[in-house]
């Protein structure tokens, strides 16, 4: 017995589940089953949505890209059973999100800010600590100091922490992503 499905001939972006890990493998699958199947014309994009974000590896700072939505991946598509089909049945997926059986498209502003934060080339830096504000290193020479803010240069993403080094207080320049507030 066929189905139902909503927005039917509508192309919209949709959202898969699929086992952690497994997004890459899901959409290099999808997209060899969407041209062996011939289902181009209804399954037009697969995504797996990443940013840029900023990691401390071996005292350095790192530009990685990350998954914003481990165990997800998007698929722009017209749903209609010959493609729920070709989707459902693809390794590592597990379903759709969506009521049921039945699949649920993203709102346009939910894929434009999708869109903006993969968009961004260089991620911002966000400070949460100011002058005055007791810290704690977690990474580096001083781990496991405390001290205070001395001074936060947002632009590089360094902040100046006062720590008592020889009985008394030494300034130390550091990444942000090397303390936390205490």
């Amino acid at each position: 017995m066929p189905r139902q499905i909503l927005h039917q001939g509508e192309k919209n972006w949709y959202v898969l589940h699929t086992y952690s890990g497994y997004e890459e493998n899901v959409k290099r699958n999808l997209e060899q089953r969407i041209e062996s199947m011939d289902m181009i014309d209804k399954i037009f994009q697969v995504l797996v949505p990443t940013e840029n974000k900023i990691k401390i590896k071996g005292g350095k700072r790192q530009i990685v890209r990350e998954k914003i939505f481990p165990g997800y991946v998007l698929v722009q598509m017209i749903v209609d059973d010959a493609s729920w089909y070709v989707v459902r049945n693809t390794p590592n997926v597990t379903g759709f999100i969506g009521s049921g059986t039945l699949p649920i498209p993203l709102s346009e502003n939910e894929i434009k800010e999708l869109q903006r934060r993969m968009g961004v080339k260089e991620p911002k830096y966000k400070i949460n600590v100011s002058v005055g504000t007791p810290v704690k290193i977690t990474d580096g020479p001083f781990k496991e100091i405390e001290g205070r803010v001395s001074d936060v240069d947002e632009a590089r993403g360094k902040i100046k922490v006062m720590v008592q080094m020889f009985g008394r207080e030494t300034p130390v320049e550091l990444d942000f992503l090397q303390v936390k507030k205490i």
